[in-house]
């Protein structure tokens, strides 16, 4: 959460949707959308990976088979790194606690210092 908050918060993900992350199902932070790719992202990030049959019923009547191809690659990735990530002991550094380094002002500017 730590890198991915604050690219989060640049995306428009709001202070409440982080601070209810944790109890998603239940917030009315969250569109139907979102609680769905949520419930897929903890799914994908189990072993082994099983998607109830009743989750993906209701994702395929809410999103269409490119969209799930890209959400699902998309938490893939993320499960990936944060797995990466344990293997070397990366902690967080303090971007959960606002915004991204200096020289990523905004998302996708790398400028040389």
């Amino acid at each position: 959460m730590d890198i991915g908050s604050a690219v989060g918060r640049e995306l428009g993900v709001t202070e409440e949707q982080l601070r209810d992350l944790s109890r998603y199902r239940e917030s009315g932070a969250f569109s139907e959308e979102e609680r769905l790719a949520i419930a897929l992202a903890e799914e994908m990030a189990k072993t082994p990976v099983e998607i109830p049959p009743e989750l993906s019923a209701r994702l395929r009547r809410r999103f269409d088979e490119a969209q799930l191809v890209e959400l699902a690659a998309a938490i893939a990735w993320e499960n990936h790194r944060a797995r990466f990530n344990r293997v070397f002991g990366v902690r967080p550094v303090g971007f959960s606690g606002g915004g991204l380094p200096r020289k990523f002002t905004r998302l996708g500017d790398a400028r040389r210092p």
